[in-house]
């Protein structure tokens, strides 16, 4: 039983191999027909990429060489196109060497003729100063003057000749000239002045206060003088207590001070308190009433003028200037008044209206406060428009209208003219005699300094000036001409109002006698 198991089990091994074997034989030959197939496979893809990449490296290769034509004949062209234009400068360069060429050839040709003329003329230069000399020697031997002599001669003939031409040229366009300028100029003044209506009368300010009675003069002075004390250290002015009846004087440099004083006295007489507590209290009253006044009369100036946009402090100074006159003339009416006439010329000669009437209302700005600044008026309204920030031509008009200095602008001589115009109107100022007299005699002796002049008189109460000369010494050609000159000298060195006439008078006296 044992030998057949064991058989069996020896059979079904022998059958487990034998079929291990077979199975193993059937896929060794399976794999070795995949593996050809794919070798197959991977031979065909290998020809086909090598099939593709001839094709496109012929491709590339055909392209390649269209590029490598394209750019060759572009270049090509470029190249052709260079060289013809390399030709055609190289044509127009020689064209313009041979135009050189023949432009220096002219030119050459130009100097060789040059050349032959500058020697003809110098040839026939020579031959003129010989012409000439010759001349010159027959007209010495004829004439029997050596050539400096003729020069002078003739020198002084056309000297005689042309004074008397230059004299009655000068006579003539001065006489043109003055008829033109004074037609146009009195009608320019005549409209300006008409246009403006403003007081022609000179005022006098005299600080005098009336007392009802003769008594109110002791009860002022009060009890061993305390009131009267009181009143003039507060008020700052001095209180003449004369025998004029019924009157006290008030007397002060200031203006303004004086008409506090005046103020506050006609309130103490009015009220009849009088002792030092009532007097202070009224001089603090008539102190703000007189700055309200200030205030008040500079708006007025400011509002009649129609001229707006000034400094505050300036409207102030302007309104001290109610209280000042100048010979006799209210410095505010004046400056109102300067400014409507500068204004009004401005207009009929086309300048600014607006800068002229500024300028001509606060020219004379420093008389405000020259009592206690020191300088000249002129010299202290121009810091004080500096101070306030006013337009340089403002500033310049100020600083010229007493010729300062030289006035610049059409503004400055419009100022000028027009505070020439208020101060020279008949009753504007009062003038004080020791001046006039100093004038007239100052006008005689400018005019008696020139040569030739016998006697001059001031005559017209200083308006004309009527001159003498000695006939031997001044000629009639001469006579313009020292007119002028006398005319111009008074200019410079003398001031007046208005204009001065120079009357020059020659007589020519012809004595014989019969024997």
């Amino acid at each position: 039983m044992l030998p057949y198991i064991i058989g069996g089990l020896i059979g079904i091994l022998i059958g487990a191999v034998l079929g291990c074997v077979i199975g193993w034989n059937r896929r060794k030959s399976t794999a070795e027909r995949e593996i050809g197939s794919a070798e197959d496979e991977a031979t065909r893809i290998v020809n086909e990429a090598y099939k593709s990449a001839e094709s496109k490296k012929r491709e590339a290769l055909v392209e390649a060489k269209e590029e490598i034509l394209k750019a060759k004949n572009e270049h090509d062209k470029e190249v052709k196109e260079r060289r013809a234009d390399l030709q055609r400068q190289e044509h127009r360069l020689q064209q313009k060497e041979e135009n050189l060429d023949r432009k220096t050839e002219n030119i050459e040709r130009k100097d060789e003729q040059l050349s032959q003329k500058i020697a003809h003329l110098e040839q026939t230069q020579q031959q003129a100063d010989q012409y000439k000399n010759q001349q010159l020697e027959e007209l010495e031997r004829i004439s029997g003057f050596t050539a400096e002599e003729a020069k002078n001669y003739l020198l002084s003939q056309l000297e005689a000749a042309v004074t008397h031409e230059s004299a009655m040229k000068i006579k003539e366009i001065e006489a043109r000239c003055r008829d033109e300028a004074d037609a146009k100029a009195r009608e320019i003044i005549s409209l300006a002045i008409q246009r403006c209506a403003a007081d022609h009368v000179a005022e006098a300010t005299v600080s005098v206060v009336p007392l009802p009675n003769d008594e109110m003069k002791g009860r002022i002075i009060g009890r061993e003088g305390r009131n009267i004390r009181t009143l003039e250290t507060l008020t700052g002015v001095d209180l003449i207590i004369d025998d004029t009846p019924e009157a006290i004087t008030v007397s002060c440099f200031d203006p303004v001070r004086r008409e506090i004083a005046r103020l506050a006295l006609e309130k103490l007489i009015l009220d009849g308190r009088i002792h030092p507590a009532r007097i202070e209290e009224m001089v603090e009253k008539a102190k703000r009433e007189v700055d309200a006044t200030i205030k008040a009369e500079g708006e007025r100036a400011i509002f009649e003028t129609n001229v707006h946009g000034l400094h505050p402090e300036l409207v102030k100074l302007l309104g001290r200037m109610r209280y000042r006159t100048s010979y006799g003339q209210n410095v505010l009416n004046h400056s109102i008044e300067v400014s409507h006439v500068a204004g009004l010329l401005a207009a009929e000669i086309g300048a600014n209206v607006m800068e002229a009437k500024r300028a001509g209302l606060l020219h004379d700005l420093g008389k405000a406060i020259d009592h206690e600044v020191e300088g000249s008026h002129v010299a202290i309204g121009v810091e004080l428009a500096k101070k306030y920030r006013e337009s340089e031509g403002v500033i310049h008009a100020i600083q010229a209208h007493h010729n300062d200095v030289e006035p610049q602008t059409i503004v400055a001589c419009l100022v000028q003219a027009a505070d020439a115009i208020s101060a020279a109107r008949p009753g504007a100022r009062r003038e004080n005699l020791e001046n006039y007299i100093k004038r007239l005699e100052m006008l005689e002796e400018i005019t008696s300094s020139f040569d030739g002049v016998e006697k001059s008189f001031a005559i017209q109460a200083g308006r004309e000036v009527r001159i003498m000369v000695k006939p031997e010494v001044v000629s009639e050609d001469q006579m313009v001409l020292l007119a002028r000159d006398i005319a111009k000298k008074i200019e410079d060195e003398l001031e007046y109002p208005g204009q001065i006439k120079v009357n020059l008078l020659r007589e020519t006296r012809a004595i014989e006698y019969a024997k």
